[in-house]
């Protein structure tokens, strides 16, 4: 199967399972807000690389499908909260309004807080999954989510407004905030298997760390070089709220050139395994730094 077809099966049978999710809560009006942002596309770049590590590891059963569910409900969730008026303010995601836009900033909130309890609810529940691979599968996402995660990566990013930040902390955020949930996308594919290699696994965090980095640098870069209809949300906003990103520090052709390196560095980490750039692993690399939105 070619990436362009990987992505789109996966992405089918993600969705379909997702829209299958939260049947029946009490209130109607909290479903619909859960899947206004559940349903709202995107790249689902997170269960495809759930889905590509449980390969890598030897594990191609649909095992792959739920840890993949959880991660996309804590990645929405925070997505949701983040453009809440508290957090980022934005408007406008996927080039739909923003959840608290479309509903309230309550109901926002509560979705958030419905499919982030949710993810943990259906790990549990797996019955796929042996009582140690949930066990270790829940430890991950929750921590990999968490203060010394994505959340703690967000109260870094709101603390560093308007602040000048040298590449070095800059990194250390987007490690937390972007480049935490792609790592715990790779562990909990590879978690998969129930005698994961620990070379593997130590080769896909190498390799999870390079590409959150480089899905960072070309986010910053899009928001300089590409347009809100393109983007789906306002461009230029990082300019506006003067936050440090790479193009800031570095200029636009120097984030491009670190891009380059962090997409060799996860290259070289998967070739440790004997994974080269024609692997899904390889192709998913590429297709981070080249997208165009």
């Amino acid at each position: 199967m070619n990436l362009e077809d990987f992505l789109s099966d996966t992405r089918s049978q993600l969705e379909e399972r997702l829209l299958a999710s939260f049947a029946a809560p009490r209130s109607e009006r909290l479903r619909t807000a859960i899947h206004y942002s559940l349903l709202n596309g995107g790249k689902r770049l997170r269960p495809a690389l759930v889905r590509a590590a449980a390969l890598a590891a030897g594990n191609d059963t649909q095992d792959w499908l739920v840890p993949a569910m959880a991660l996309e409900m804590v990645h929405v969730y925070s997505l949701v909260h983040d453009d809440l008026p508290a957090m980022d303010n934005d408007d406008l995601r996927r080039g739909k309004a923003t959840n608290h836009k479309a509903f309230d900033e309550a109901t926002a909130i509560l979705a958030g807080d419905a499919l982030q309890s949710e993810a943990f609810a259906i790990l549990a529940d797996d019955e796929h999954l042996t009582d140690r691979q949930a066990r270790q599968m829940i430890a991950q996402l929750s921590r990999a989510a968490g203060a010394n995660g994505m959340v703690g990566g967000q109260m870094i990013d709101l603390q560093s407004e308007q602040q000048k930040l040298t590449l070095e902390q800059l990194e250390t955020l987007h490690t937390l905030k972007t480049g935490a949930l792609i790592q715990a996308a790779l562990r909990l594919g590879a978690l998969c298997h129930s005698q994961a290699d620990p070379a593997l696994l130590q080769a896909l965090d190498d390799y999870g760390h390079a590409l959150g980095l480089a899905f960072q640098i070309t986010d910053d870069i899009l928001d300089v070089t590409a347009s809100t209809l393109v983007l789906g949300k306002p461009s230029g906003s990082d300019l506006a709220s003067d936050k440090a990103t790479y193009v800031s520090l570095l200029g636009l052709d120097g984030a491009r050139q670190q891009a380059d390196e962090q997409g060799r560095l996860a290259l070289a980490a998967l070739a440790r395994v004997g994974l080269d750039s024609q692997s899904l692993m390889g192709q998913l690399a590429e297709y981070v730094i080249q997208r165009d939105y």
